[in-house]
């Protein structure tokens, strides 16, 4: 190497390159062996990065868990709700008898209640896996939702 251009220890010189800006377009890469000894620790060491630490592996877990309890909670309503209304319409194809007009009448009704109830149902879940998490500002809007929810409706019933 010259002079304005000092000898790097451990850089093969083919790396260190006269031209500054972009590389060149459709360029090949290409691998360059470089004369240095690494230091003996480093070889010793694993390549890779070791699996997140049991309590990080725990938590996500956990939240992973969370959220299928959460949909689990919501898929069930739903389906619930659904399996109701559709056997109010079978209902309607046996002849009409005061006994079958109060089951469908109940059917339906309990179908719309379900679908009322299930993000209600949502929200205390949500609010019981964040409060698990320790998110508790979280935990507690959860909670004074459904208070507030719950004030509502005993208001609502007192009128």
């Amino acid at each position: 190497m010259s002079e304005a251009e000092p000898e790097i220890p451990g850089v093969h010189p083919s790396v260190m390159m006269q031209d500054v800006g972009p590389p060149t377009r459709n360029a090949r890469a290409r691998s360059v062996a470089l004369d240095a000894e690494f230091p003996r620790e480093l070889q010793q060491e694993p390549i890779t990065q070791p699996e997140a630490l049991p309590r990080e592996r725990r938590g996500a877990r956990r939240l992973a868990a969370g959220e299928r309890w959460i949909a689990r909670v919501l898929r069930t309503g739903a389906i619930t709700s659904g399996c109701m209304f559709v056997a109010s319409l079978a209902l309607e194809l046996l002849p009409r008898d005061e006994s079958v007009h109060v089951a469908i009448d109940l059917l339906r009704k309990g179908a719309a209640s379900m679908l009322l109830v299930t993000p209600v149902a949502r929200l205390a879940m949500a609010g019981t896996v964040l409060g698990l998490r320790g998110e508790w500002r979280y935990a507690a809007i959860a909670a004074g939702v459904i208070g507030l929810l719950a004030l509502a409706v005993g208001a609502g019933f007192q009128a």
